[in-house]
């Protein structure tokens, strides 16, 4: 390796910067006013997981490349959060081309921490300029900051900026035209500094975190960020944020605020599951509709069959489960947007810290309940490597919307609709699987609790932020993003599941006069009655078997799944009603609650497992995860089937 190490630019005139900053500085509300994107805007550290790119045009109308990087609080990365940050700034990501300028956002209410990061850069002689945001904050408490003075004395262009108004950023476009402003390109090549942390390129895969900055250099870049502000005459403390002050005092109490968080939730999940009703029911009836619609077009047949039983079948699967994703995360980030969030996890640390995970756990479990995918994205921002390794492997036990279906099938089926001192049976029972779940995850995270642990664990270090009215826009873009993701990643592995799983119980078609069903000729009749002999200890059938295949990868499609096998002609909402009765007079009582258990434990979809491939780097966790969920659910279902026989 050169004392310079080289990026090639590829001869591109589009110049790119680097959006830089301490989590919740404004940065990505900054990144959308110049760019336009509709990102997320958080009031939680760690919001932006991943790089964000967007163009934008300066005032004299050229073409910048924006790209919003994770939130950092020094170039000694914690979290594979912070990694991906450092990597792209120091030049040494494998997948993204290092920038021309970083441009390094600082909350104007927390100067000297912010400034950290500009010292750290100006130590390394990376090319920057300091963005100075909020400064309405500081307006609004009755003081001014003089920026040319900072500016003098970093040595570096310094600007105002306002990611919250239309005007906020035209001095930043400005600047951009300014001569000078963007480093020497030569012969399409743009030239870094040679540093600790880009000496050794990365392998393919997850994040490697940077190379540690050293205690002494960590010190010498927080004197120099408050010599800095000596210098400008910047170095007075800000009062607090009273009204955040005056709620903190109550809502950060051990006793009362537990209780606040726990009546908090309790409403969250009792919203999630009475105002989802109407419109999975409306979803439900429109995929019949359409169905019908087909059918009606279409000439019986395979076609037909394709279309009805396969794509709108499918298409149905998927969008029914909206509704309660975004339900959930409708509050999930209203909590995140006012600041509730990050005080949450601070109050569930001393638990969390018991089960040797960390109060930052809570986000990705909490959002696990609606989709896993997600909670396990949002893991990145757990610093500890064992903490977060662990939250993902229990993550999945958090009941997600994908297993209600089956839940309602199963206890629509073998639970009496009576009541139990004064409650629903049915309702205590659906209750009694999701708290199966979270004690399972609690005991399995307490027995990890000591794998791979190496000295005390890490003491959890997070900003509070003041207390915001959230931005209806800011909510609206955070449920179109949780909307596409979910169908991107979940949604056409779903769909393509059930499309094969037509065509499993399709083909080879039953030969004229076949005295049996026509399904059990086919692939998927064939391949249950094979896996019958694995789940028969735990009284499953060959049905059952068939239905598992798509439902080990996701499974939403399970109850259309035991519609095909059952040979029903309904879809939609109206599969379940017709399922009921068949499954309730097929199958024993203990066969349907040894199945309610197997749901709880059972295997994660195809999406999950690529999505943990993705965040941990290898096949080794969702390998562990697959072997360790199964043996859980398999032994759940022996002994909750062994103790039904028993007792019936």
């Amino acid at each position: 390796m050169s004392q310079a190490q080289a990026i090639d630019l590829g001869g591109l005139a589009q110049k790119r910067l680097a959006l830089l900053g301490n989590p919740n500085c404004g940065k990505t509300a900054l990144f959308n006013r110049l760019t336009g994107s509709q990102q997320k805007v958080g009031n939680y550290a760690g919001v932006t997981v991943e790089l964000k790119r967007g163009l934008m045009k300066t005032a004299a109308g050229r073409s910048v490349s924006v790209i919003d990087l994770p939130g950092s609080y020094s170039l000694n990365a914690s979290s594979e959060d912070e990694a991906v940050a450092c990597s792209v700034v120091l030049g040494r990501s494998l997948q993204e081309r290092a920038p021309d300028l970083t441009a390094v956002v600082v909350d104007a209410t927390r100067l000297r921490r912010g400034l950290r990061l500009v010292a750290a850069l100006k130590r390394l002689q990376l090319p920057l300029l300091v963005i100075v945001n909020m400064m309405d904050r500081v307006r609004a408490q009755g003081r001014e900051l003089d920026l040319a003075a900072l500016e003098r004395a970093i040595g570096a262009p310094v600007v105002e900026a306002t990611g919250i108004t239309a005007q906020g950023t035209d001095g930043l476009r400005a600047l951009l035209d300014r001569p000078g402003i963007w480093p020497a390109v030569e012969q399409g090549k743009a030239t870094f500094p040679a540093t600790a942390a880009a000496a050794d390129q990365p392998q393919a895969g997850a994040p490697e975190p940077v190379a540690p900055v050293d205690a002494a250099q960590a010190a010498q870049d927080d004197a120099q960020a408050q010599a800095w502000l000596a210098e400008s005459g910047l170095d007075l403390a800000l009062p607090p944020h009273a009204w955040s002050h005056r709620l903190d005092a109550w809502l950060l109490q051990p006793l009362l605020g537990s209780l606040v968080l726990l009546v908090l939730l309790f409403l969250v999940f009792q919203a999630v599951f009475s105002w989802a009703a109407w419109p999975m029911g409306l979803i439900e009836s429109a995929t019949e509709a359409v169905g019908q619609g087909v059918s009606a077009l279409v000439p019986e047949g395979l076609l037909r069959s394709l279309l009805v039983d396969g794509v709108v079948a499918g298409a149905g699967g998927v969008l029914v489960f909206l509704p309660q994703i975004l339900i959930l995360f409708f509050f999930i980030l209203l909590l995140e947007e006012s600041g509730y969030l990050p005080r949450a996890a601070l109050l569930l640390d001393r638990l969390m810290g018991g089960l040797g995970l960390s109060g930052r756990s809570f986000i990705p479990l909490l959002s696990s309940f609606a989709c896993a995918i997600p909670g396990i994205m949002a893991a990145r921002t757990i610093a500890d490597r064992r903490a977060r390794w662990v939250t993902i492997l229990i993550a999945p036990l958090m009941t997600c919307s994908a297993r209600l279906p089956v839940y309602a099938l199963l206890i629509g089926a073998f639970i009496p609709a009576r009541e139990v001192w004064g409650l629903q049976l049915q309702g205590l029972v659906l209750f009694g699987l999701y708290l199966l779940g979270m004690v399972s995850a609690v005991a399995l995270a307490f027995a990890l609790k000591w794998v791979g642990r190496s000295g005390e664990p890490a003491q959890l270090m997070m900003e509070l932020p003041d207390y915001h009215w959230p931005r209806p826009k800011d909510l609206l873009i955070g449920l179109w993003q949780r909307a596409q993701i979910f169908l991107r990643n979940v949604g056409g592995v779903i769909l393509a599941l059930t499309i094969l799983l037509w065509f499993l119980s399709t083909f080879p078609q039953a030969p004229a006069g076949y005295a049996g069903s026509a399904i059990e000729y086919s692939l998927a009749g064939r391949l249950g009655q094979w896996l019958a002999l694995l789940f028969e200890p735990i009284g499953f059938n060959w049905q059952i078997a068939v239905a598992l295949v798509p439902g080990m990868a996701a499974r939403e499609v399970v109850v259309g799944a035991l519609g095909t096998v059952y040979a029903l002609s309904q879809s939609g909402d109206a599969v379940g009603s017709a399922l009921a009765p068949l499954i309730a007079a097929d199958w024993s009582l203990a066969t349907g609650l040894s199945l309610l258990v197997w749901f709880v434990y059972a295997p994660q979809c195809i999406a999950t497992l690529a999505v943990v491939r993705r965040e941990t780097g290898g096949w080794a966790m969702p390998a562990t995860m697959v072997a360790l969920l199964f043996s859980l659910a398999y032994a759940a279902s022996w002994l909750t089937y062994r103790l039904a026989l028993h007792w019936s």
